[in-house]
């Protein structure tokens, strides 16, 4: 028996709680994490009381065969970075890490190189996370600093100050 290294651990966490999504396209889950307490959890659906698009077995951004990161607005769902945002006092996120799995709904298996959209990123920002962890592009843990997104953002960006890309 291997015992999981603590990213990987949560990592699989944030994948137990992306089985809860609705969304058709992709099911994410979402981890905050803070001195080694999980704080708050989040997956991708529909805001409460809505009809989701599991529910419904229709995704109008599919239908219209839009390509994956653009046209938000047309979604039904709130992402899963944004529900464990929204389900944590910032307080508590100051300083902590957010950790985010991906499944492909059609086969269960984990989707690697996920990055949290321009929205989300920017909610991470607001909310003083410190970090993003996700499964690489090969599988590998990758690692990303949300100080080195707002360099990037202020047009401080060089590959060199640039950590997990």
């Amino acid at each position: 028996m291997t015992r999981p290294d603590k990213a990987r651990y949560y990592l699989d966490i944030a994948a137990a709680v992306a089985r809860r999504a609705t969304c058709l396209r992709r099911q994410f889950g979402a981890i905050i994490v803070k001195d080694d307490q999980i704080i708050s959890t989040g997956y991708v659906g529909a805001p409460r009381g809505s009809i989701n698009c599991l529910d419904l077995n229709d995704c109008p951004r599919e239908k219209a065969g839009i390509p994956s990161g653009e046209r938000y607005e047309l979604c039904r769902s709130v992402h899963a970075e944004m529900n464990a945002i929204i389900h944590a006092s910032r307080q508590e996120m100051l300083g902590a890490t957010l950790y985010l799995a991906c499944l492909d709904p059609r086969t269960g298996q984990r989707v690697t190189g996920v990055r949290p959209c321009k929205l989300c990123t920017r909610m991470i920002i607001n909310a003083g996370l410190k970090a993003v962890v996700a499964d690489g592009p090969g599988g590998e843990v990758v690692r990303y600093s949300v100080e080195d997104w707002v360099k990037q953002d202020r047009g401080e960006w060089t590959p060199d100050n640039i950590t997990g890309y």
